[in-house]
């Protein structure tokens, strides 16, 4: 299998449990991900030797967000740790007729 490497920002999504609007949500529930975190997860899911390329803080949410793509099989010795933030977005997920609504922090 080939050996392929992805570089790009991996975000930390809040996300409305059950179909939850925000104004109706109590709590978030938490993942990792970004476009080219996802295909590294992808990629190492099909068996690939996959790294993903990326600067996340020295602190426990870069360190959460490293631990999520060893989960999946993915390199992280090449992930810089530098910085105070990760990008993080609000997903209050669609219902039926109502569609997802995306907020950026």
């Amino acid at each position: 299998m080939a050996k392929i490497v992805t570089m790009g920002e991996i975000m930390l999504r809040l996300s409305t449990p059950n179909n939850e609007k925000f104004i109706q949500a109590d709590e978030f529930d938490i993942n990792y991900g970004g476009g080219e975190a996802n295909v590294a997860v992808s990629l190492a899911n099909y068996g690939h030797e996959a790294d993903f390329v990326s600067a996340l803080p020295k602190n426990p949410i870069g360190d959460a967000a490293i631990a999520t793509l060893r989960k999946y099989n993915v390199g992280t010795k090449h992930i810089s740790r530098s910085g105070e933030r990760v990008g993080i977005y609000f997903l209050e997920t669609g219902s039926a007729m109502r569609a997802s609504n995306v907020v950026y922090d």
